[in-house]
C-alpha cells in the first residue's frame, strides 16, 4: 500500500467521481416525486401538518435545565445533550511568540458527543435522487427547512430523551445497508462550540426505501436551485452536500497540492491558541439576567431559553438554551480567474473551538455590526470590498441560517464576489491563499480542513455550476 502523504490527501478521490449518473442528477431540474416549482407548496403543507411553536422564556422556566451552584454552568439533569460553559482563550500569533496577542473569555457550547448528518441517495429512472427531510429546528427564523435524511445527536439516536426512534438511522449505523459515498468528521461553528464534530455521511442504496411524510426525493439539480433561495436548505444539509465527490478539474492551480498543504501547515504552526473551559459564572463582561446572558454593550451574541412545540419531532415538546447573535453576519468568497482557472480566496481562520487551531474559511466571515465602532484601518481585511461590491460583481447571494438546533435567528448573507487585482492581489496578504474549488473539494473529504462556513460556500459554488448549465 502506498504511504499517505500530504500531497496524496489532495489527490485522493472517492471510488466514484461524480459518474455520469450523478451528472444526470445535477442536470435534472425535475424529480420523480416533485417538480421544483411544487416544492414550496409541499414544504408549506408539512409546516401546516404539525404544531410548531417556539417561545422565549426566562431561565427559571427551563424544564430539566439548571445553573450549577458552584460553576454557574448551564446543563441538563441527565448529564446528556450539551452544557453552556465559559471559555478562556489566549492567542499568540507568530512562530517565535512575537506576534499580536489576544485574550478573551466568552460563553461556549460544550457538546462532546458526535452526531450524524446523513443523506441517502437512490436511483430512480436512471437518475440519483437525494432523500431530504422537512425538519423543524427551534432556532430557524422560519422554523421548517430542508435537512439531511438524518440529523441527530448521539443523545437523539440513543434515545436519551426517551422519544421516538430517529427515522432512517439504521442506514447510517450498524451493518451497512448501502455503499458509502462520503463519511468524514467535520467541525461545527468554532466560535460558539468547543471542539464539536459531526459525522457527515452520504450512503447510496439500491433496495426499497419507505417514504415517510416529512421526506422527499430531490435531484441534485433541484437542490442546487433551492440553494439560491433564502433560508430553505439548512446548514446540516449544506455541509453534507459539500462532501459530494465532484470530479477533479483542479489543473492550473496557483499553488500545487503540496504547496497548499505546506502553507496550511505553516498557518497552523504559527498560531499558538489555548482555549481552556472555565466556570461560566467567572466569565467577565457577561452578565446573567432572568432571561439572558449577555454583554452590557449588546455586542456579539446572547444566551437565551426557549420553549418548543414540534408535532413531528422525536419529542413533541421541550425547553432548551439557545445562542442568539445580535445581528446578521456576512460570509463571502472573493473569486478570480488565473490563466482561465477559477480560484477562491481562503482565509486560514483561527476559532477558539477548533480541534486544531486553524481551518480554511471564507475570505470574509464577520458580523459587520461588531466592527461598526472601529476605524476603517482596524476593520477586517476584505470586509468593505464585499460590503461595497456592485451588483455586477456578485456571482452568488442568499441568506442562510446557521445550526437551528443550537442557535436562534443566526443568519448570514452568503456571497461569492468577483474581484480584481486591486481588490484581491495575486499574491494575497499573510493568512490568505488562492485555491481552486477542486482543491477545496479534495480537502473536505478529510476532517477539520475546511470550516462549516467554507463548506456552505463550496456547496453554493457547486450549485452555481449546476444551475449555469
Amino acid at each position: 500500500m502506498a504511504p499517505v502523504t500530504p500531497a496524496s490527501l489532495l489527490r485522493e478521490r472517492a471510488d466514484v467521481r461524480l459518474p455520469s449518473r450523478l451528472a444526470r442528477s445535477a442536470a435534472a431540474g425535475q424529480g420523480v416525486q416533485l417538480r421544483t416549482d411544487e416544492f414550496a407548496g409541499w414544504l408549506a403543507e408539512r409546516g401546516q401538518a404539525a404544531d410548531f411553536r417556539v417561545e422565549r422564556i426566562p431561565f427559571d422556566q427551563l424544564d430539566g435545565w439548571s445553573f450549577d451552584e458552584r460553576t454557574g454552568n448551564l446543563g441538563h439533569r441527565s448529564g446528556r445533550f450539551f452544557t453552556v460553559e465559559g471559555l478562556h482563550v489566549t492567542e499568540q500569533e507568530g512562530p517565535y511568540g512575537d506576534g499580536p496577542y489576544a485574550d478573551w473569555q466568552q460563553p461556549v457550547i460544550r457538546q462532546p458527543e458526535v452526531g450524524i448528518l446523513g443523506i441517502l441517495v437512490k436511483e430512480f429512472d436512471g437518475i440519483p435522487h437525494f432523500l431530504m427531510q422537512a425538519k423543524m429546528e427551534p432556532g430557524n427564523p422560519n422554523l421548517l427547512q430542508l435537512s439531511p435524511t438524518v440529523q441527530a445527536t448521539r443523545s437523539n439516536y440513543t434515545k436519551a430523551h426517551r422519544g421516538a426512534d430517529v427515522k432512517y438511522i439504521e442506514y447510517f449505523t450498524g451493518p451497512r445497508r448501502g455503499r458509502v459515498v462520503a463519511d468524514v468528521l467535520q467541525s461545527e461553528h468554532g466560535s460558539w462550540f468547543y471542539r464539536k464534530s459531526n459525522r457527515n455521511m452520504i450512503v447510496e442504496v439500491t433496495g426499497d426505501v419507505p417514504l415517510l411524510d416529512e421526506f422527499c426525493w430531490l435531484t441534485l439539480g433541484q437542490i442546487s436551485e433551492l440553494l439560491h433561495e433564502d433560508n430553505v436548505v439548512n446548514m446540516d444539509a449544506r455541509t453534507v452536500l459539500s462532501c459530494l465527490p465532484y470530479p477533479d478539474t483542479g489543473a492550473g492551480a496557483l499553488l500545487s497540492d503540496i504547496e497548499l498543504l505546506s502553507w496550511f501547515t505553516g498557518e497552523r504552526a504559527r498560531h499558538d491558541v489555548r482555549a481552556v473551559p472555565v466556570p461560566l459564572a467567572s466569565v467577565p463582561l457577561w452578565e446573567r439576567g432572568k432571561d439572558a446572558i449577555e454583554r452590557p454593550d449588546g455586542r456579539y451574541f446572547r444566551v437565551i431559553a426557549v420553549s418548543v412545540r414540534a408535532g413531528n419531532r422525536e419529542v413533541s415538546g421541550w425547553t432548551q438554551p439557545l445562542f442568539e447573535p445580535v445581528s446578521e453576519g456576512v460570509t463571502a468568497f472573493l473569486t478570480r480567474e488565473f490563466d482561465g482557472v477559477p480560484h477562491v480566496l481562503v482565509h486560514a481562520r483561527v476559532e477558539a473551538g477548533f480541534l486544531d487551531t486553524v481551518e480554511l474559511g471564507p475570505t470574509v466571515q464577520y458580523t459587520p455590526a461588531n466592527y461598526a465602532h472601529r476605524a476603517p484601518s482596524d476593520r477586517p481585511l476584505f470586509l468593505d470590498t464585499v460590503l461595497r461590491a456592485p451588483g455586477d460583481r456578485i456571482r452568488y447571494e442568499a441568506v442562510h441560517s446557521e445550526e437551528g438546533g443550537r442557535f436562534r435567528n443566526a443568519e448570514s448573507r452568503y456571497l461569492i464576489v468577483a474581484a480584481d487585482e486591486a481588490q484581491a492581489p495575486r499574491v494575497p496578504p499573510p493568512g490568505y491563499a488562492w485555491v481552486t474549488p477542486a482543491q477545496l473539494t479534495s480537502l473536505v473529504r478529510h476532517g477539520h480542513y475546511v470550516n462549516v462556513q467554507g463548506r456552505t460556500l463550496l456547496a453554493c459554488l457547486n450549485a452555481m455550476t449546476v444551475t449555469a448549465r
